[in-house]
């Protein structure tokens, strides 16, 4: 499986709706790649705190550089690099 293939049955492993031989697959990539199985992590803590209601206050600078690496990343750049580079 491949990470592409992964990220594709991410909403369906979260959601319980894998096939048994499917959700293996998926666990036992999740086991070698450990960048998938930060996105795992992540996504799991992204939904219980949704879930929790839970708030978290953050600076304006934070939110800022947040903001500008979420936009760069949708972009395809890497974070502090202007569109003149």
């Amino acid at each position: 499986m491949t990470c592409k293939e992964f990220l594709a049955q991410l909403t369906d492993y979260f959601d319980g709706k894998l096939a048994a031989d499917l959700e293996a697959e998926v666990r036992t990539h999740m086991g070698k790649c450990g960048h998938c199985e930060v996105v795992v992590n992540t996504t799991r803590k992204t939904i219980e705190v949704y879930r929790n209601n839970e708030v978290y206050e953050i600076s304006p600078s934070l939110r800022e550089r947040l903001c500008a690496a979420i936009m760069s990343k949708c972009k395809g750049k890497k974070p502090g690099c202007s569109s003149e580079e």
